[in-house]
């Protein structure tokens, strides 16, 4: 967690070097200040880990019905995982207002386009590297991904 005083430093470090952003993760929270603009701060929890409820800020933890759904999933050996090949932003679709590429239940081919990773301001399209049926959907839309985070999961057609 990060108290109020050291989050004013970082903004000011950001404001004063004209940095264009700094992201900084601390005992399962992650801070980003994005600079350039007036200075937005965003603090997302760490997948792994659960923020504590009552946090100002903070929406309650997802129900943990579909992770355990996913999770299942992408353990039946008929199940292939696509992973993130790049560290960036998630994006299910092109734009706010378009359908997502890829909806769980969604029959996709090899070659299809399944979402967008934007990383250093470029849009990087993901395709599915195999045939079958979206049966799970691992992060959500605008997070932030890691190199070799599961994006999601595909049963392979017979």
């Amino acid at each position: 967690m990060f108290s109020l005083k050291e989050i004013r430093e970082l903004v000011d470090l950001v404001t004063d070097r004209g940095l264009g952003g700094l992201e900084i993760e601390r005992s399962g929270f992650r801070l980003r200040i994005e600079g350039r603009r007036p200075a937005v701060v965003e603090t997302h929890p760490v997948p792994a880990f659960a923020a504590p409820a009552g946090l100002p800020g903070h929406a309650s933890p997802a129900p943990a019905a579909p992770i355990a759904a996913a999770e299942a999933a992408s353990e039946d050996r008929n199940v292939h995982v696509i992973t993130s090949p790049i560290v960036g932003t998630f994006y299910r679709s092109a734009s706010p207002e378009a359908d997502p590429f890829a909806e769980v239940g969604a029959r996709v081919g090899k070659g299809k386009i399944l979402c967008i990773i934007e990383s250093m301001k470029l849009m990087n399209e993901i395709e599915s590297d195999v045939e079958g049926e979206v049966v799970a959907v691992y992060p959500r839309n605008g997070q932030p991904v890691e190199y070799g985070e599961k994006l999601f999961a595909i049963r392979l057609a017979a």
